[in-house]
């Protein structure tokens, strides 16, 4: 078999997806659904870092995910542009807000996934969030949803999200995992154990040598997320 390289793109029943919002906007997406009809083992909705800096649905972790995961381990990607943000697969309605205005943006896309009668045609297992950067914040302050499994933050900033939004997350008691990298600009690993130690279930899991983009971490990233949607899965294969 061969190797997986850094471009390759594993077969996937993929569905371009509207996300809409109640405030009105039309949000542009894609839903990754596993090969030959096989039931998704889970679902990782995807919230990507900050527009403004050029993160979007087509951000480098995000679109690896939806070009491996569900040929590899029969998981579920849902990734879509939030307000106002441009990439590859086209630009969704509205303007960036601050992390506001893009609670309709969370909901919208845990509406698609529980709506899949309407929207993508299949069933799905309940979703876990999966947060980059500013995705993290949005998780943070938008995504305790009872509908949802758990959630992953990578390189989370805690710059938008609070205090006051871990202490309801430590509420809400759903699984948090952090991946912080090393050599973060933002929140490293030892100031992130201080700082999530209100949130009890919180496991902060230190990535030595990564940075914030975790550019030439894909591998170990997404088999920190299968492990956490998939416990007891393993490591994804690296030859397909």
């Amino acid at each position: 078999m061969p190797p997986i390289l850094q471009n390759t793109v594993l077969p996937a029943d993929r569905r371009p997806v509207t996300l809409h919002t109640a405030d009105g906007l039309e949000l542009v997406g894609e839903v990754a659904l596993p090969p030959d009809g096989r039931p998704a083992a889970a679902t990782v909705v995807c919230l990507h870092p900050l527009p403004t800096q050029g993160g979007s649905m087509d951000s480098h972790l995000y679109r690896k995910a939806a070009w491996r995961l569900p040929a590899l381990a029969d998981i579920a990607v849902l990734r879509f542009n939030t307000r106002g943000t441009q990439s590859e697969e086209g630009t969704s309605q509205g303007s960036f807000d601050d992390a506001v205005g893009e609670r309709f943006d969370v909901a919208a896309a845990l509406d698609l996934v529980e709506s899949t009668d309407l929207a993508i045609g299949v069933e799905v297992p309940p979703p876990w969030l999966v947060g980059w950067s500013f995705g993290t914040d949005l998780v943070l302050m938008h995504g305790r949803d009872p509908s949802i499994e758990g959630a992953v933050l990578i390189s989370p900033p805690l710059r938008f999200s609070s205090d006051d939004d871990l202490d309801a997350w430590a509420e809400l008691g759903k699984p948090l995992t952090l991946l912080v990298p090393e050599f973060d600009d933002y929140l490293r690993p030892d100031e992130a154990r201080r700082r999530f130690a209100r949130v009890p279930q919180a496991e902060v899991v230190a990535v030595e040598g990564a940075k914030h983009l975790f550019v030439g971490y894909t591998e170990r990233i997404l088999d920190e997320i299968v492990g956490r949607v998939r416990p007891g899965f393993g490591s994804l294969a690296r030859e397909y």
